[in-house]
């Protein structure tokens, strides 16, 4: 399904929608500029069956989408070969079909694309772990939390650059099965312990925290809904990660975890989208904090 002719923030708006209906359910959304002088932009989701992508249009009423069949073919592969390493700071990612061009130097990780999200070719990804790069010539945590693991490649670079066990968790039980078998294929594998969650709820993740290090790379509205239970979860001086964010969004953000007792150590910005330092100035929380979850 396709809407053509929107503005930059209507399109990622109605990604965001997209991508939290309950009704829409789409397989997988892109947002794409199709016009850069006119600046427009459209939005693409993938639905299993056009059913379910009319269902979708009803749903949220986008007269204007239209629905088209796709053709028969190898999308992964055909992906695969479009996707070039990354290099961010001493992290250097490729897929499988790029093997032969592993770096001797740094951290090198295999991570292909698939049924998780995650390749470090985005730019929140790889704002992320630019933010990691700076923040290990700091210091090496000790406890890190990657809230949203996707692929599991923040939780997996961070595993092996610090030799130290990460806790890699996401909504989707998928995720969390593909980040174990990356972290496995990066010999990180004894290092990651890995579980589905719906946001922070359960007492797993009061067991662990305090965290030195979270990566939180959602989206604007859970970072807001979680706000306080991070920072909760933050050891006193330590920093929290947060992407999924669009330029516009960052003062929302910022002032969101403001209040909750942390500052803004850094922004950084990878096309439209941002990447937010933040760090904890608060005492050491009691234990009991923690044990009870709350």
């Amino acid at each position: 399904m396709t809407v053509q002719g929107l503005g930059h923030a209507g399109a990622l708006l109605l990604a965001e929608h997209l991508e939290e209906s309950l009704a829409a359910d789409p397989l997988a959304v892109s947002v794409n500029e199709t016009d850069e002088q006119k600046g427009l932009w459209n939005v693409v989701a993938y639905f299993k069956t056009e059913t379910d992508a009319g269902s979708a249009r009803d749903a949220l009423e986008l007269k204007a989408a239209s629905i088209d069949p796709l053709p028969e073919s190898d999308w992964v592969a055909n992906s695969l070969r479009g996707l070039a390493p990354v290099v961010a700071g001493r992290f250097y990612l490729y897929g499988s079909h790029d093997r032969a061009q592993r770096r001797t130097g740094g951290i090198s990780l295999e991570i292909d694309a698939g049924t998780a999200f995650g390749t470090g070719h985005h730019g929140t990804t790889a704002g992320c772990l630019l933010a990691l790069d700076r923040e290990l010539k700091r210091r090496r945590p000790r406890r890190v939390l990657d809230l949203g693991c996707g692929t599991g490649v923040l939780a997996i670079a961070a595993a092996a650059a610090i030799k130290r066990p990460v806790l890699a968790t996401d909504i989707d039980p998928e995720a969390v099965r593909v980040t174990r078998l990356n972290a496995a294929k990066a010999g990180v594998g004894p290092l990651l312990r890995g579980f589905a969650a719906p946001g922070l709820a359960g007492r797993r993740f009061a067991g662990a925290a305090p965290f030195d290090l979270i990566f939180a790379n959602i989206l604007a509205r859970p970072l807001v809904q979680l706000a306080g239970g991070l920072s909760l979860l933050l050891a006193p001086q330590g920093t929290l990660i947060l992407s999924g964010i669009t330029r516009d969004q960052v003062r929302w953000i910022e002032a969101t975890y403001r209040s909750h007792g942390l500052i803004a150590a850094r922004r950084s910005f990878l096309g439209e989208w941002a990447t937010l330092t933040m760090r904890s100035r608060g005492k050491e929380k009691r234990p009991e904090l923690f044990r009870s979850g709350r």
